[in-house]
């Protein structure tokens, strides 16, 4: 049996529809979520979530972070920015990473909160560097 899925960000629904797995980027690692699964929010680091249907990846979306509430029936993602791969453009991508590093390097290091949140987009804009690989 298939599990709904519902990707949300600030500007749209980017997607609503049931999927055999969703492969998502929980902080603490890549977490596959079927019909089922035990309750849970969770964390989202940026990366790739993967949607499986028959046994087969059929689309995959770049997450810039947020959350993901799953229940036995249903996941929704909530995301800071989602972006299916196709859309990613590499120099974009790149200028992010140069922006993060420059806003993590003039963080205020005695700052932990600050110095958390300057690595965090540091970490998001690297995965979506990786994540738009030859595009763009």
């Amino acid at each position: 049996m298939p599990i709904s899925l519902e990707i949300v960000s600030p500007e749209r629904l980017l997607l609503s529809r049931p999927v055999d797995m969703a492969v998502i980027p929980a902080s603490e690692g890549d977490m596959g979520v079927l019909e089922g699964h035990t309750p849970m929010i969770v964390m989202l680091r940026g990366g790739t979530i993967e949607l499986h249907e028959n046994d087969r990846i059929t689309d995959r979306l770049f997450v810039d972070g947020g959350f993901a509430e799953v229940t036995p029936e249903r996941c929704t993602v909530l995301a800071n920015l989602a972006v299916p791969l196709g859309e990613l453009n590499r120099t974009d991508a790149e200028r992010r990473l140069a922006e993060a590093d420059a806003a993590y390097d003039a963080a205020d290091k005695r700052d932990v909160p600050t110095e958390d949140a300057a690595l965090d987009r540091v970490q998001s804009a690297r995965a979506m560097v990786e994540a738009a690989g030859g595009t763009g």
